[in-house]
């Protein structure tokens, strides 16, 4: 029998189904793994009761396949958010599912920092930057609370197999360029409906060369290209990383896209002089080089979420500080994704050295990113942010402005009170 060549997220959906398909196809799919939070999940539950209303039983298809987080508004920032955290937390207790409610941090870093996430695995999560997973060769999508009820209820969920735009990255990342400047830099160039309902797949020698912290912030934002997920084929790097959280974790190498698979596009890119990249207001594919808008002011620069909230996102920002002070009336803020990236920030010193600077350090949550419980922008303010959104009021009033960049420009602007090259500094 010939052997037929898939994609990546082609041979997800088949072992997902039971059946070899194709891009095109629509299929039921079982669900490895759900993720909801205190912000999506109260309206998921709500829904899984009306699902099993008239039944006796009333119980979700497998406990310890869902996972849930308390993250968005931690701690509880108002009585709603409260009511909130009290309906899943019973859910929980009831239903016998796996909760941290413990302020452990950002569900999509807590999620593979704690073994939730293998390659081959589809994944579901109320949350559009559950893509994130697909940094370790997982099938994973955001969906929404009423979807969710039903993979509550029944562990499936139907879908159409994407088909897949492989983006292949050759060159080295010149200094002072991260991951968060090849993305913005990507995204930038498709435009955000370039990889509408497509796997965005993360290829070539400069992907691979990237530890997971940086895999991760690529496919975090394969949601703001329109991507129903980003996916990046798993190696030695992503073998190591799950092998200190699952035990007796392997690799298989079937994992990956076959070399005569048929995508919808691949798109090449050299990217040895690129340079720090900014996406400006109000749109994630406004991306333009540092150079461009140097010298913008800014009065408030936030540094964490679940795209560059880890330890090394932290560590790049204190390397283009310096011994250099913040500029006055500059607010930085300072989140970690999650208690163990924290504990990593706090043992390198930098939590002492980030407060005698007067900046702020909060414990683990998505804070600024979501325009939260604090950290918000007012009326004609600008933020620097390396969180993934820069849509307007997205963090805070329609009538401030937001630019996406990474933790070293960041870091730099931090300095001059005004967005500024790394390279610079």
């Amino acid at each position: 029998m010939e052997k037929i060549p898939l994609t990546l997220s082609e041979k997800i959906f088949s072992k997902a189904s039971g059946k070899t398909v194709k891009a095109g196809d629509f299929v039921t799919a079982n669900i490895d793994c759900a993720m909801t939070h205190d912000i999506t999940g109260p309206l998921a539950v709500k829904g899984f009761y009306e699902i099993m209303d008239g039944k006796d039983q009333k119980r979700v298809w497998d406990p310890k396949k869902i996972v849930i987080l308390f993250d968005h508004q931690v701690p509880a920032d108002s009585l709603n958010a409260a009511q909130n955290h009290i309906l899943m937390r019973k859910f929980a207790s009831e239903q016998g599912i796996l909760n941290y409610d413990v302020f452990e941090g950002v569900c999509h870093q807590v999620m593979p920092e704690k073994g939730h996430v293998r390659p081959g695995d589809l994944i579901v999560g109320t949350d559009s930057h559950t893509c994130a997973y697909g940094a370790f060769g997982a099938f994973s999508t955001g969906l929404g609370s009423t979807d969710m009820a039903a993979v509550l209820a029944t562990g499936k969920l139907w879908f159409r197999v994407p088909e897949t735009l492989r983006f292949h990255v050759d060159g080295k990342l010149p200094k002072h360029v991260c991951s968060k400047d090849l993305i913005l830099h990507l995204i930038g160039d498709v435009g955000v409906e370039g990889a509408r309902y497509q796997a965005a797949e993360f290829a070539g020698p400069t992907v691979h060369n990237m530890q997971m912290p940086e895999r991760m912030t690529m496919s975090n934002m394969a949601i703001e290209m329109g991507g129903k997920a980003g996916l990046i084929e798993p190696d030695s790097v992503t073998e190591k990383y799950l092998q200190e959280r699952i035990a007796g974790f392997k690799l298989d190498p079937y994992w990956k896209s076959d070399i005569d698979a048929d995508f919808s596009d691949v798109r090449d890119y050299d990217i040895s002089n690129l340079e720090p990249q900014v996406a400006c207001p109000h749109n994630v594919d406004n991306v333009k080089p540092v150079t461009e808008v140097a010298g913008t002011k800014v009065d408030q620069i936030f540094v964490g979420s679940c795209t560059n909230g880890r330890f090394e996102d932290v560590e790049m920002m204190m390397n283009a500080i310096g011994n250099n002070p913040i500029a006055k009336n500059v607010r930085l803020i300072v989140v970690p994704a999650s208690r163990t990236e924290y504990m990593k920030v706090l043992r390198a010193g930098y939590v002492e050295k980030l407060m005698e600077l007067g900046a702020i350090v909060e414990s683990p949550c998505c804070g600024p990113c979501m325009g939260g419980s604090f950290g918000r922008l007012g009326d004609g303010e600008t933020g620097l942010s390396t969180s993934n959104r820069n849509f307007k009021g997205r963090q805070g009033s329609p009538n401030s402005f937001v630019y996406l960049c990474s933790p070293e420009t960041a870091g730099a602007s931090a300095v001059t009170g005004e967005i500024t090259d790394p390279r610079e500094i």
